[in-house]
């Protein structure tokens, strides 16, 4: 680094940022990563690259707008481009980031989050006016509730033609301002950008929100008139300085006590994903049993013998053998927010003591567990961590004596036809070929995909698996994973249902840019999570099967590799070309509808809300499906 950089704390994310400050202006760059995108080869092209034409002209309010996005560390921009917002794409393509110009704005909003969990780094959506917004929304709920760092750039109508039906009105008059340009629920901050003068401002609380530990998603809307208006120069953007929060001493050692007072089980989210190496110390030197939320696989080492499984949609019944046989004293909660995909809310996951609950937000400790003793921490978990660890006389005293955990269960699978293919075969297949022969990242759509992967697939580092619990939205996996491989530079694989397929693939985007995305699509010709759970709960005369399609002659059509896999010997040989593909691949895999997905747990979840079924159904059910997730009931 340039001794003309001064070098500043912070973090953006949950992983340490190095944040320069070059002549009064900042630029974020995560450890590890290179630090301007320009000295990034762009590998996702199959032409000859080309210099960018250097034409004089005035500087715009767009202009400083791109500078502002490259000195808050964004690298690459996600959007569908449109006549309202042609200033600012203009500006955002002439930058150093990366414009990826997709098919979809929700498709794009769904590859920025996917992008920011690739490589912490912020990233930007940019949409036109009017449905460009609205398109958008459902990604940006996604990533708001998956807490990722993503700036919505967006177009707004100029006021001079406000209430005037002007073509994609965007306007008080037509779209509600709350929620939508004001900050709530949807957007952490938000504002309409009126005037150059403004800028420094947003820039500072732009970048003291992503500094911050946790999600953060903006909202800037520009009208076009303000996108092109002129400036002398590019105002100066300052940076911030932001401290983590971490607990006082007479906290962690008071958590140390509590701890001490007998044995304890941790139970790792996704918000511990930084802390992987301190979990592993703590679980190791105190023997405490290990389980994860979805979300949490792979945070701590899934082959682990002191891991007891994962929690919730998808889980593993050796959880609930372990509370049930082994039950501790209390449990040590790091990075999540016990939501009901990860704990439908079951009593029986509250040891006696209650619970020491870790959390960067303040407002989630003690809330889905209201009823349950909860000492509440409010810590970056890395930091709090560290601190914990430095008490080894506190911590010895809570060691337990070796013995044995059950572990996840491992269901033997009986020989049979191989055409069409048993998902759990797939899954198998996935296994060897992908997450033990390959570093890819590893995302799987909402459904029974979700639930197949979370149950099935062991990951042994942290940030390989991806699944969204929160929003839960179709096509987030199958779009997520474009913005997943083009920010890593590398492989990255969706394991989809064929409905979310339909829904929104972004493969076009992916043959545009040459990215090395993978789709793996289990092909049933229904919305299976849909047909089997109302046949479980014995709900009768929905339909929810769909025309089958064939999607290696769709990703063909579109330009990607695609490869149509009906017989279970052929899926590790489609599995191998595909990590080896250059560019984007789809492996289409006609799989066995009838197979039941370890779902259980989310209709016994559903009925304690008020889906009732009837109980000779009940019978059936029990005497069919085998406990492979603990109930909520």
């Amino acid at each position: 680094m340039s001794e003309n950089y001064t070098q500043i704390t912070s973090q953006i994310g949950d992983q340490p940022y190095e944040v320069y400050q070059p002549n009064g202006c900042v630029q974020s760059e995560p450890v590890g990563c290179t630090h301007h995108f320009e000295d990034q080869p762009n590998t996702h092209s199959n032409t000859t690259p080309v210099v960018k034409e250097q034409i004089q002209r005035s500087l715009t309010v767009a202009d400083a707008i791109a500078q502002m996005m490259e000195d808050l560390g964004v690298n690459c921009a996600f959007g569908v481009n449109g006549g309202a917002m042609a200033g600012l794409w203009g500006s955002l393509s002439n930058s150093l980031l990366q414009v990826l110009n997709f098919r979809h704005e929700a498709g794009a909003a769904f590859a920025a989050a996917e992008a920011y969990f690739a490589t912490s780094r912020p990233c930007v959506v940019f949409t036109t006016a009017g449905p460009g917004i609205t398109n958008a929304l459902t990604g940006l709920f996604a990533a708001r509730g998956e807490g990722a760092k993503v700036i919505l750039l967006s177009a707004c109508t100029s006021s001079p033609q406000r209430g005037r039906w002007a073509i994609q009105e965007t306007s008080t008059d037509t779209l509600p301002t709350e929620g939508i340009f004001t900050s709530g629920a949807l957007f952490n901050y938000a504002t309409t950008v009126e005037s150059a003068a403004q800028l420094p401002q947003i820039f500072r609380k732009l970048a003291l929100g992503l500094s911050q530990p946790g999600g953060f998603v903006a909202h800037l809307s520009i009208p076009t008139a303000v996108q092109t208006s002129p400036l002398d120069d590019v105002p100066l953007f300052q940076g911030i300085y932001c401290s983590l929060v971490t607990p006082d001493q007479e906290t962690i050692i008071r958590t140390a006590q509590l701890l001490s007072e007998g044995p304890f089980a941790i139970w790792v989210g996704f918000g511990a994903r930084s802390a992987a190496k301190e979990i592993l110390q703590l679980a190791e030197r105190t023997g405490a049993a290990v389980m994860c939320s979805p979300r949490g696989k792979g945070i701590f080492p899934e082959d682990h013998p002191q891991f007891v499984g994962v929690t919730g949609l998808g889980g593993h019944a050796s959880v609930m053998t372990y509370m049930q046989q082994q039950t501790p004293l209390r449990t040590l909660v790091l990075g999540t927010r016990l939501s009901e995909p990860t704990s439908f809310w079951n009593p029986l996951l509250v040891p006696p003591g209650g619970f020491v609950h870790v959390d960067i937000d303040p407002t989630v400790p003690g809330v889905a567990y209201s009823q349950a003793e909860t000492f509440a921490i409010q810590s970056d978990i890395k930091a709090f961590l560290q601190g914990l660890l430095q008490h080894d006389d506190l911590l010895a005293s809570a060691a337990v004596t070796a013995f044995w955990l059950p572990r996840p269960e491992k269901e033997a699978m009986q020989s049979g036809p191989d055409s069409p293919v048993r998902p759990e075969i797939l899954l198998e297949a996935i296994q060897k070929v992908i997450v033990q022969n390959s570093d890819a990242i590893v995302l799987a759509e909402c459904g029974n995909s979700f639930l197949w992967s979370t149950h099935l697939l062991q990951f042994s580092q942290p940030h390989r698996y991806r699944i969204s619990t929160g929003v839960g939205a179709m096509g987030h996996a199958a779009a997520g994973v474009v913005g997943a491989a083009v920010a890593r530079n590398g492989k990255a694989v969706a394991i989809v249902g064929d409905g979310a397929m339909l829904m929104n693939n972004e493969i076009n985007t992916a043959v545009k840019y040459q990215i090395p995305a993978v789709w793996i699509v289990l092909n049933d010709a229904r919305y299976n999570m849909s047909y089997q759970g109302m046949a479980m709960l014995g709900l009768k005369g929905a339909d929810a099967l769909i025309p089958e399609a064939d999607f290696a002659m769709i990703a063909r059509g579109m330009g990607a590799e695609g490869i149509r896999i009906n017989k279970e010997d052929d899926l590790e040989a489609a599995l191998e070309q595909a990590m080896a593909a250059n560019g984007p691949i789809v492996v289409d895999v006609v799989i066995n509808a009838d197979r039941r997905a370890p779902s259980k747990g989310r209709n016994q979840g559903l009925a304690s809300q008020g889906v009732k079924s009837t109980p000779v159904q009940k019978t059936e059910l029990h005497m069919s499906f085998p406990q492979v997730s603990f109930p909520n009931v």
